[in-house]
Parts: C-alpha cells; structure tokens; sequence
C-alpha cells in the first residue's frame, strides 16, 4: 500500500523559517527520521521510505503556495495513490502554536495552498494534518504574519512537536485515520 504525505510551503530561502512553511519542517524531520533523501524532481522535492510494509510518499511542493493543487495532482496520478492514502501537512492560525489536529476532510479555511488542492482535485475529502501557528497578529496583517519568522519561543515548540509529528504521520499510514485521530488529537 502506497501513501503520498504532501508538505506545504514556498520554495526559496527567503521562505525557509517562515510559518507558512511548516510543512515543509515537518516533511524535512519525517524524512530525517527514516534516513530518507529529498531529490528534486517534476513538481516538488520527493522523497520515499518504507514503514512495516508500507511506501511512503513525502513531497514538497516547488510549484509555491497557491500551486500546491497541480504537484498534489501529478504525484498522485503518477504514483497510482488513491486520495483516501493523501495526507497534507499544513500551518493552521486558527490552532494554537503547536497545537495539532489531523482531520478526514474539511474547507480551506482560507489557506491558499488547500483551496487549489480542492479545486485542482475537485474535492475536499483528503485528510490533514493541521499544525498549529497561532494567530498573534493585528487586523489586516495575516500576510505578514505568515510569512513571517517564528519567535524563538515558537520554534522552540514547535521542534518539540516534531517528534508527535513524525508519529502521526507513521500512525496516518499505518493504523489508519480514524485510530490516528483517536490517539493523537485533543491530547
């Protein structure tokens, strides 16, 4: 059984420690963790690893933000996933910093980055992995905020989540949504 776990980001240094770009920590921690590589490929960065008889799938998208729909597309496609075994991780201001919520399905809620998956894909019903960022800023400032750096304080908790993580995305593949979500959100 294969999986494709897709990290949203913005390519380019300038992106790098942006909250925005939590997807692509995470993906880069995950695969870290397995010994797994990112090659630079159609679409994104990608990188593969097996777990207990599972493929696993990590991608980073290099089409930016508001592109993420057609590297989500090409790679499900290409690699015959079906959109049940999709899993995307992405920043979420309406979560506490750290705070993290894996989800069957659900809108946009704004992000860009989700709003062209569900365009491209016609379809709002693939799981997500929310990570939470916070929502410390003042009316009219959400762009900045995003794109803007973590607080040490911030990083600081979110590199301690990154074990939790990389433990929800294996369970993800490997027990299951349902038992997923039961193990790890609310706690």
């Amino acid at each position: 059984m294969k999986f494709l776990i897709v990290g949203l980001g913005n390519i380019g240094a300038k992106y790098e420690s942006t909250r925005h770009n939590i997807g692509f920590k995470a993906l880069d921690f995950v695969a870290e963790q397995s010994s797994a590589f990112f090659t630079e490929e159609k679409y994104g960065d990608i990188s593969s690893f097996k777990y207990k008889g599972k493929n696993i799938y990590l991608l980073k998208p290099n089409t930016f933000m508001n592109l993420s729909g057609l590297a989500v597309r090409y790679w499900l496609t290409k690699l015959k996933i079906d959109v049940k075994n999709l899993l995307v991780v992405t920043d979420d201001l309406n979560l506490d910093v750290g705070n993290l919520r894996m989800k069957k399905n659900g809108s946009d809620g704004g992000h860009n980055g989700l709003k062209d998956i569900q365009q491209t894909l016609s379809s709002s019903q693939y799981p997500r992995l929310r990570i939470g960022i916070g929502n410390n800023f003042p009316k009219g400032k959400q762009i900045d905020y995003v794109l803007g750096e973590w607080t040490e304080e911030e990083d600081l908790v979110l590199n301690q989540k990154m074990k939790i993580i990389n433990e929800m995305v294996l369970s993800f593949c490997f027990a299951g949504i349902e038992n997923t979500m039961n193990a790890f959100n609310n706690k």
